[in-house]
């Protein structure tokens, strides 16, 4: 059973300035340093998860529709996958590493100290509302510090189930909830942290950069934008369909590593739809919107926005499959959309739905080209059997992560790390990576008191300065 805690501890104050210093506070009294807190908070969680596993699957399927089992798999235990992936590693990760110490500095011994950084502001986004709030805080804590968490308000049914239950599980000194929307992460932006970590477009990072520059703040930014995906005349094409459309299509498309749009030569692109189609009729049938497991777009809003980029396409032979949508439910068909206008909104911005679109290049080269004139992608996919072309694509295409014959399995590797470059992102927060992140790593010298040799302080001399040169 859960501590006996109150509740009402993630009801806190318009400012929130003195509840943000209780967190300082606590933190500098030394509470979260051990290892053994740490690995409570962690399990404590954790228990949070199993013992409500129902509750938080229903309020999923509230705000987005999401099946029990894509809930499950990608929310739910992904966060407690991660939750004992920190617990095994945190006191490696802790440890002192040693570093060698030059000979002018000799006898002595140098090492890095990993020290928790302090209080971390974390800002969860509503397609993952689950995974992007608690993943954060899973890092956060096996580093040893305090947290303020801001789910999302367009989830608010996960929103205000995090709210009522946390403080029941975790240490609510160590851990408090704000809800809201804008007006409270407005304030709570004003605060001064030692860590921002934001999950969101890159419209709201900038602002949230912006506002942790006022303090010196460093920030993790999970930014998403448009992964490409190119298909090769070399693939298994029903494998490499499979794959795309389970990516694509996972959680209605609103996943930050989705594929957003697909490169492939002219070659293949017939056959590519063809198996493309195939693959969406047996996975989500010949009605997606009686499909149990085909999700909902978040709110009517967002639906609109998707609509509207459809538009100019409907009723043309650009419409290769689907493109039915009903705004009341939320509801938008897969849809696959053929050699798009590339100074369009659908190939501008992240689409963040399953709307797929497909652009005829003559080759490989011309499809690296391509992507490379775009900001740098959250994610990049190639599907070939091509070993020149893999080392290719790894090796001339910048993007925070990449699956080569396969999309967003790096997700289920806890020692990746994930995150971000340029417009996509900065900086990771899970696995080691994160652990650093979310960590001083102070430097440290120790030396004996043993009396020096003259030669290292003044008077200088020309004998000292030759001495000097030759043991540097």
């Amino acid at each position: 059973m859960p501590p006996n805690r109150a509740p009402d501890t993630a009801i806190m104050s318009p400012s929130y300035s003195s509840e943000v210093q209780n967190l300082h506070h606590y933190h500098q009294q030394g509470h979260c340093h051990p290892l053994e807190w740490r690995k409570q908070q962690l399990q404590q969680l954790k228990t949070m998860l199993l013992e409500n596993e129902a509750a938080f699957l229903q309020a999923l399927n509230d705000d987005l529709g999401k099946p029990a089992m894509e809930a499950w798999s990608m929310e739910i235990a992904y966060v407690t996958n991660d939750i004992d992936h920190c617990i095994a590693n945190l006191k490696r990760w802790s440890k002192p590493r040693k570093v060698p110490t030059p000979l002018a500095a000799q006898p002595a011994s140098s090492f890095i100290q990993p020290e928790p950084l302090g209080t971390v502001l974390i800002i969860g986004a509503w397609n993952y509302p689950l995974q992007l709030t608690l993943a954060p805080l899973t890092t956060t804590l096996a580093a040893g510090n305090c947290a303020v968490l801001k789910p999302s308000e367009l989830a608010p049914a996960t929103s205000a189930l995090i709210a009522k239950l946390l403080p029941q599980y975790v240490e609510p000194q160590a851990v408090i909830v704000v809800e809201g929307g804008v007006e409270e992460t407005t304030a709570l932006l004003e605060q001064r942290f030692d860590h921002i970590i934001y999950t969101g477009n890159g419209q709201v990072g900038r602002i949230v950069m912006s506002a942790a520059a006022k303090h010196l703040t460093p920030v993790t930014l999970e930014l998403g934008g448009k992964s490409p995906v190119f298909v090769d005349d070399s693939c298994n094409l029903s494998i490499a369909a499979e794959r795309i459309i389970w990516g694509k299509l996972s959680n209605a498309g609103q996943t930050c590593v989705a594929p957003d749009y697909i490169l492939t030569t002219a070659n293949m692109r017939e056959r590519l739809v063809a198996e493309l189609k195939k693959t969406i009729v047996r996975m989500y049938g010949e009605i997606p919107a009686q499909s149990e497991s085909y999700g909902r777009i978040v709110n009517q809003r967002h639906c609109q926005r998707l609509i509207n980029y459809l538009q100019p396409y409907l009723n043309s032979e650009a419409i290769a499959h689907g493109g039915d949508y009903q705004l009341e439910d939320c509801f938008i068909a897969p849809t696959i959309i053929l050699e798009p206008e590339l100074d369009g909104p659908l190939m501008q911005e992240e689409l963040f739905g399953p709307l797929l679109p497909i652009i005829t290049v003559p080759d490989f080269e011309s499809a690296v080209h391509f992507i490379r004139q775009r900001d740098k992608p959250l994610a990049a996919y190639l599907f070939s059997t091509n070993p020149i072309q893999q080392r290719l694509w790894i090796q001339q295409l910048s993007s925070g992560n990449q699956g080569i014959n396969d999309t967003f399995m790096f997700m289920t590797v806890p020692n990746l790390p994930f995150g971000g470059v340029g417009a996509s992102g900065i900086g990771q927060y899970c696995g080691p990576g994160g652990f650093e992140r979310l960590s001083h790593m102070k430097a440290v010298i120790k030396r004996p008191n043993l009396k020096d040799l003259p030669l290292r302080f003044a008077p200088y001399s020309q004998l000292k300065f030759k001495f000097l040169r030759w043991v540097r």
